[in-house]
């Protein structure tokens, strides 16, 4: 995969390197390296725990339409059936970007990843991460959650390694002790949750953002500040209003996650994306209206549901 980078200032001091468009999917260098797709087919939400030939055909959808970064989880309940995809799809093991994520520990993380690998039936993950930070109950439980990912990463079985769901105050803990930091915080993104000043901690910190339920403002969140200008702005450019919302999460150096296994919506996604960006006027706009409301979609039980970290 090569490096694209971008225009966009913000995101360069992410990485060192940011993204640009130039006739496909950009991928964004990491702080190890290693480079991610910008866009990735996620198997969370409608494929949660789902009949095993719906995910299998979902996935097989999704990487026969060109997508390379797949995001699974032990958690989802379908890492057999994304392995099972992954075969069927004949596409080679080195042109994919597989993600999952361990969310629980009751014997060790290593124990979870083997079990991960099994069911994926592959040697090795290019990217591991650590689901939530409620799996561990104490700091210091926390912090040794992270070292055995490192292990795991030091292995070589998990090419780069990251987190999921962590706020400022779950990264700090896992500085104090840790030998290499998180590469990427995957976290629930879009304009109605920006998470305050977190994204920014990240770039200081060279850890790259992910935003999962990118599509929030128009698929739960609708009839909010954001919608006039996801249809001027799909209009000004002749694509989607998820277009728009997707270029508005990549254009800031975002790595986007997208659970659509519609074969029409993907490919669209894979055709239209790569050829235009947003301004760094309209980003800014988008940004500030959505800033108006406030709405989180999952783990309002855990975070509350007017927490805006």
């Amino acid at each position: 995969m090569n490096s694209m980078g971008s225009t966009f200032q913000p995101a360069a001091t992410t990485t060192g390197t940011a993204p640009k468009v130039t006739g496909s999917i950009p991928t964004l260098k990491l702080s190890d390296g290693n480079e991610i797709p910008m866009l990735a087919f996620g198997l969370g939400t409608a494929l949660y725990n789902g009949e095993s030939e719906q995910v299998i055909n979902a996935a097989l959808t999704a990487i026969k339409a060109g997508f390379t970064h797949l995001d699974g989880a032990e958690v989802y309940g379908n890492e057999k059936d994304l392995g099972i995809a992954i075969k069927r799809s004949g596409v080679p093991r080195s042109q994919l970007f597989v993600t999952t994520k361990v969310w629980t520990v009751s014997t060790n993380v290593k124990a979870a990843f083997e079990g991960s690998l099994e069911r994926l039936g592959l040697d090795y993950v290019d990217l591991y991460l650590v689901h939530w930070p409620q799996v561990a109950d104490t700091p210091a439980k926390l912090q040794q959650v992270w070292a055995e990912v490192e292990e795991i990463h030091a292995s070589g079985r998990a090419k780069s390694i990251g987190v999921s769901n962590f706020l400022q105050e779950h990264l700090e803990t896992i500085f104090k002790t840790a030998r290499a930091k998180p590469v990427i915080n995957q976290v629930e993104f879009h304009p109605y949750l920006q998470h305050g000043g977190l994204v920014d901690f990240h770039r200081q910190h060279g850890i790259a953002t992910a935003a999962y339920a990118p599509l929030t403002a128009i698929t739960k969140a609708q009839q909010g500040p954001v919608d006039d200008i996801y249809i001027s702005l799909a209009r000004k450019y002749g694509v989607t209003m998820s277009d728009i919302a997707l270029r508005w999460v990549i254009d800031q150096g975002i790595v986007a996650v997208t659970t659509s296994n519609n074969e029409q919506r993907l490919q669209g996604y894979l055709t239209k994306l790569p050829n235009f960006k947003l301004t760094p006027a309209e980003i800014q706009e988008i940004s500030s209206l959505g800033n108006q409301k406030h709405y989180r979609g999952f783990f309002n039980d855990i975070y509350g549901p007017n927490d805006r970290r």
